[in-house]
């Protein structure tokens, strides 16, 4: 692959962003993967149209040519599919598919330890340039890439191609992986999962690496980086970082007032003096320490809601639906709120117990969690073996 001839204009973006991922690392970058940026340019796989701000509003490339070549060159992620695809009209926009913030790809391919000659698998192709910058250090052949998405595979592997790029991109279900080609040397997730998958510890080598981003129902944060053993578990710790959407066969679909609460529920009332936004707010340590233990639980606001004395309420229900919980604040008193509680499980009350147990232990980060997989399941761990996470409910 040679480098292409690239417009002034994007010269200059290219070179710009090389120096904000390195800024945002904390350390230069590995000159392979530079030299890739170059060779595998982003502009090459960002579809013509894109979706920009919180309301998504479409930019095409032909009308908007600056805007759309700003989007593609920002430190940051950019929306490339809406709704699977579907056209929404003027219906509700929601990112199904997007490029991921450069700073974050190039995080993870440093974490991923690539050289030369290892065989790679990557779940989510989305627009091909991870696939593609995956193959220029890897070199031609080495990377697999599975997309759900049949357009999007399809989509990526015209470009890939046009770029002369040598890749095999497989439309299928990225937890399947992809035997075909197996064993790999790397396994690399472009989606978070919530569990982690048992053919990616089948299909690669022992003393391989397992890179994903993870997310539980209570928050999308973190990466994690397992090793592969001669029994084929795999263990590793997790990292701060990254935010990305959740592999499409683990999603759930819940909605508070359509799938939880029943007209015929009798919750039962309590106070508490634990804010509500602690569990929630701006401190993604303490949410993902959260994450860790109610591993089924999950939670959204409610600001104004149509009840007399309530300013705003906190929900929290299981994946199943079977209990749920809800934390009331005045709008005036952090001292005291009311909390209601329905289901064969006291939701509040494990979230005030995972929460007193994260400040006892001085209420470790992500990077000082782990998590084997075996055969039979998962074990969550802290750095200290006399610290395991509790399993709550």
């Amino acid at each position: 692959m040679t480098t292409p001839n690239l417009a002034a204009s994007e010269r200059i973006a290219i070179r710009d962003l090389l120096g904000a991922v390195s800024a945002d690392m904390g350390t230069p970058m590995r000159p392979e993967w530079e030299r890739a940026a170059w060779v595998v340019p982003r502009s090459a796989f960002v579809p013509e149209r894109v979706y920009l701000g919180d309301k998504l509003e479409s930019c095409d490339r032909a009308s908007s040519p600056e805007a759309w070549l700003r989007a593609v060159y920002a430190d940051d992620s950019v929306v490339t599919q809406v709704n699977d695809g579907s056209d929404p009209d003027d219906g509700e926009r929601w990112a199904s598919s997007s490029a991921s913030a450069p700073s974050i790809v190039f995080r993870m391919l440093h974490m991923l330890d690539v050289h030369d000659g290892h065989r790679v698998l990557e779940i989510g192709t989305g627009t091909g340039w991870n696939a593609g910058l995956l193959a220029h250090v890897a070199g031609p052949g080495n990377v697999t890439t599975v997309e759900v998405d049949p357009v999007l595979a399809s989509e990526a592997g015209g470009r890939l191609r046009e770029e002369g790029v040598t890749v095999d991109v497989v439309t299928g279900d990225g937890a399947e992986g992809y035997a075909g080609n197996a064993p790999y040397d790397r396994l690399v997730a472009t989606c978070s999962v919530r569990s982690v998958p048992h053919p990616w510890l089948e299909q690669v080598k022992p003393g391989g690496v397992i890179l994903t981003p993870w997310e539980s129902p209570w928050i999308c944060y973190g990466l994690l980086r397992m090793t592969v053993d001669d029994t084929k578990s795999a263990s590793g710790p997790f990292s701060p970082h990254s935010a990305f959407m959740l592999m499409r066969n683990q999603r759930t679909d819940l909605r508070i007032f359509r799938d939880v609460v029943r007209d015929d529920h009798q919750p039962d009332e309590s106070t508490t003096t634990l804010p509500p936004w602690r569990v929630t707010g701006d401190d993604l340590a303490a949410q993902f320490a959260m994450g860790m233990q109610l591993r089924d639980v999950w939670w959204t606001w409610h600001d104004n809601p149509d009840v007399e004395g309530v300013a705003s309420r906190l929900w929290l229900s299981t994946t199943d639906a079977t209990s749920w919980a809800a934390v009331d604040w005045d709008g005036k008193t952090d001292a005291r709120f009311t909390a209601w509680q329905y289901g064969p499980r006291r939701l509040w009350n494990e979230a005030e117990t995972a929460y007193a147990w994260w400040t006892l232990h001085d209420r470790p980060g992500p990077e000082r969690f782990g998590l084997t997989v075996t055969a039979t399941g998962e074990t969550p761990w802290l750095d200290d073996p006399d610290q395991l996470v509790p399993t709550t409910g």
